[in-house]
């Protein structure tokens, strides 16, 4: 039971390499994976595993990504295109560029996810560990005094009375319970790992039983975070091309969506910008507001309706719909792009299914406009909203979400970004999505921040993954307490009989060696859980 459950994590957890193809001087030789510099060029030919993330230099290939995600599509990839340390390379030969180092590689870093979650135990077996603690001394003292008041004080015979607490003994071996139970939450872990949801240890999957309240972040997480430049507006004199050419500028260093969709814009317009204009230095990201960069004497500001005000400048708001990116040079006013995100098509499925589990409260915290923020929580059915909220804001609403719980109930946050890293961490149940996109894997939106401040990672950015989760906590709870009360109501029956001299040793064994593979049995049950 216990290979077949460390099996269930392992094969997806098997996906460290064992060996990189690298280019050398012109020539292929294999080394160790931790042996390869960032920079180098390695060769991954049909069958094998990616060894370290990088970019697709030559070649085109279809990927098996289900050791990753969970999910059985495979997955076309070909030169200029991320790919990630663990996924199989099923169809052309590769040369891949290295991006990061073994150390700080995807396959590695899952591992590491993994080893920790055996050290994280759920009240349950936390109360297990305690109770046979207590439980085992007290027994013994019972099957001792058992013998010793009757022959003592009694008069009975010693051979009667040692044969009963020898009885009472052997029932009462609290085996089924100590080893039942965790075996159970193992199983449950290994089950979700099949799903692509890693869950950091048993009491967060014990957790989602007592969910009441689920928090989302809005772009990447309820929406693709896919976005496109649909208006430009300027403000006279300037062109629309002057507004497009300072936020390409202003928003160059950028990683964010945002960022990215104006450079694409920017660069179907033909417009190229020269990084060597611009540093790290005389760049500075404004959390939660925009950019700010300086080129030469010039000042250039690309933000939301809070920067200009905190700027000072005097904006025309716009009527587009969408994210608002206002642009400002110096003490001038330039225009406005409008950029428009996708909601994710199983997001209102999502939340519906979160209703069915008992699922109270589905709340939206998002640093974008209310306008975009109202859109995206009536189209998929959100209780409530928040929007304008800087990451510190955040943190501060989840505490008052959370303070509101009825009953003794979690609060959870779903999220994917650097800036929820904070919240994560503040949460009952901290959820990072997306951790094996090619985002994640490069140092994008799905950051590392927010993978190591969440309790569970989901491997891929399908929101149908909650619910999932919930069901196999929920499943995981019922054969843990179906199989602690089997296993001490035959125990108390078993000890009053034996204790009378009712039952003899057979039906001793019974009780302890029997009610313990039964228990293990049921326990398998949770093991044999179906990814789908």
């Amino acid at each position: 039971a216990v290979g077949k459950s460390r099996k269930s994590i392992s094969d997806l957890m098997d996906i460290r390499p064992d060996m990189a193809r690298v280019v050398r001087d012109g020539n292929m030789i294999e080394v160790a994976p931790d042996r390869v510099a960032i920079g180098e060029e390695v060769v991954v030919k049909p069958g094998e595993r990616i060894p370290l993330d990088g970019v697709v230099c030559d070649g085109d290939a279809m990927l098996d990504m289900r050791a990753l995600t969970g999910e059985s599509k495979p997955k076309h990839v070909a030169s200029g295109d991320e790919v990630l340390s663990g996924a199989v390379n099923t169809t052309q030969v590769l040369t891949i560029k290295v991006a990061r180092a073994y150390a700080e590689s995807t396959a590695t870093k899952i591992l590491e996810l993994v080893q920790k979650a055996g050290s994280r135990k759920a009240k349950a077996e936390r109360f297990m560990t305690i109770f046979a603690r207590y439980y085992t001394p007290i027994v013994v003292l019972g099957a001792l005094l058992l013998t010793l008041i009757p022959v003592t004080f009694l008069g009975g015979a010693f051979a009667e009375w040692i044969n009963r607490s020898l009885v009472f003994l052997v029932i009462s071996c609290p085996c089924a319970l100590v080893i039942s139970v965790p075996l159970t939450f193992f199983g449950g872990i290994g089950a979700a790992s099949r799903s692509g949801i890693l869950v950091k240890g048993g009491n967060y999957l014990d957790a989602l039983n007592h969910l009441g309240a689920v928090v989302f972040d809005k772009t990447g997480t309820l929406t693709v975070g896919n976005f496109n430049v649909t208006a430009i507006e300027a403000q006279s004199p300037y062109t629309k091309d002057d507004v497009l050419n300072a936020a390409l500028t202003a928003e160059q260093m950028s990683n964010h969506p945002i960022a990215r969709s104006i450079s694409a814009c920017a660069k179907s317009h033909g417009m190229m910008c020269n990084s060597n204009d611009i540093s790290k230095n005389n760049y500075t990201e404004l959390s939660g507001r925009g950019v700010k960069c300086t080129i030469g004497d010039d000042i250039i500001y690309a933000g939301n309706e809070k920067l200009m005000r905190e700027i000072g400048i005097s904006y025309m708001p716009s009527s587009q719909f969408g994210t608002l990116v206002y642009v400002a040079k110096n003490d001038q006013y330039l225009g406005c792009i409008s950029i428009c995100d996708e909601i994710k098509s199983d997001a209102k499925d999502a939340i519906s299914d979160l209703r069915k589990r008992g699922i109270e409260k589905c709340v939206m915290l998002t640093g974008d406009s209310s306008r975009v923020a109202q859109h995206v929580a009536q189209a998929i059915g959100l209780d409530e909203y928040h929007a304008n909220m800087l990451p510190g804001d955040k943190v501060s609403m989840f505490e008052s979400i959370a303070s509101s719980a009825q009953n003794g109930k979690k609060t959870a946050f779903v999220g994917d970004g650097v800036n929820d890293a904070p919240v994560l961490a503040r949460a009952d149940i901290g959820i990072a999505m997306g951790a094996m996109g090619s985002d994640a894997a490069m140092g994008g939106i799905g950051s590392d921040a927010a993978i190591e401040a969440a309790d569970i990672v989901f491997m891929d950015d399908d929101l149908a993954k909650l619910p999932k989760a919930i069901d196999i906590a929920c499943r995981t709870k019922q054969i843990v307490m179906q199989n602690i009360v089997f296993a001490i109501t035959v125990k108390i029956a078993f000890l009053a009989l034996g204790a009378f001299a009712i039952i003899g040793m057979w039906s001793a064994v019974f009780a302890d060696v029997g009610v313990m593979v039964i228990a293990v049995l049921n326990a398998t049950r949770m093991i044999q859980l179906p990814s789908q």
